[in-house]
């Protein structure tokens, strides 16, 4: 799939964004994931060889699938350049500091793409929601958010904004799914089954970020997430459609032909600690 493909089908899923399809097969997701992930390896070629820094943004409710495209999207490239980035709540010394600042810490050297699983909206959303911020330090935020992503992108940096969006119903289902499946229970804390709770009050905060933030420079784009095969197919073939990236040429080596094998060199490694062959 060409850049000029993932295009066309981003279009495509924009004329059909109201539309409630049948759930995709795995077969179907997996075929079509695969053809997005050459393109994103692509793209890394294009951000080591131009220098470029790309930082996406992707916010949301819980369980809408934030954890599950970064995933997907870093699967097959390289962590030196697409850097997944999950902060954990500031400690004593960050709270002492601008409440941007821990943030920047992480922005991207040229070459590189940053993936925030979460990022400085938090204070819009669950510090406002859950009283972690004063009203005055959240509305200065508010006011002050717009220009700082302005100079982001003024400076060079390509700035993408995503918010999954999950209706109740669903993400009801999902925290029940979490409950019962063992490899899921990490996932699960008192702050986001209170988000469970609490939906109107986020859905009050979400609708009042998106409105304040969501300008022409910086643009919110919305993933509906109930399909979470589709909206991670969409979402990741509609930020290849966002950077104006080529396909750069890579020089391919050939295999060599291994050197013959030493006189009295042995073949096994010298070891009798071998792991049992189970599987």
């Amino acid at each position: 799939m060409s850049r000029q493909d993932v295009m066309k089908a981003n279009k495509a899923a924009d004329d059909h964004a109201d539309a409630d399809p049948t759930p995709m097969k795995r077969k179907e997701f997996e075929s079509e994931l695969r053809q997005l992930q050459v393109e994103l390896v692509r793209l890394q070629t294009w951000v080591k060889a131009t220098g470029a820094r790309i930082i996406v943004i992707f916010e949301g409710r819980d369980t809408a699938g934030k954890g599950g495209v970064i995933s997907r999207i870093t699967q097959r490239v390289s962590p030196r350049v697409f850097r997944h980035v999950a902060l954990p709540a500031p400690t004593e010394r960050e709270r002492s500091q601008l409440y941007i600042q821990r943030y920047i810490a992480h922005f991207p050297a040229a070459g590189e793409i940053v993936l925030f699983d979460r990022s400085w909206y938090n204070r819009a959303g669950v510090e406002r929601v859950m009283g972690f911020c004063t009203t005055d330090e959240y509305e200065r935020f508010m006011r002050l958010v717009p220009s700082f992503e302005r100079e982001i992108v003024d400076n060079g940096i390509i700035l993408l904004k995503y918010f999954l969006d999950v209706s109740q119903d669903e993400q009801r289902r999902r925290f029940a799914d979490r409950i019962k499946d063992p490899i899921k229970h990490w996932k699960l804390s008192p702050m986001d089954t209170e988000s469970v709770r609490r939906w109107w009050d986020y859905t009050r905060a979400y609708q009042d970020m998106l409105r304040a933030t969501d300008t022409s420079a910086c643009p919110w784009y919305i993933v509906l997430s109930d399909d979470k095969r589709r909206a991670r197919l969409n979402l990741i073939a509609h930020m290849l459609s966002q950077i104006p990236y080529k396909k750069v040429k890579v020089e391919l080596p050939n295999v060599p032909k291994a050197e013959p094998r030493p006189k009295g060199a042995e073949t096994r490694l010298p070891s009798n600690n071998i792991v049992p062959v189970r599987y």
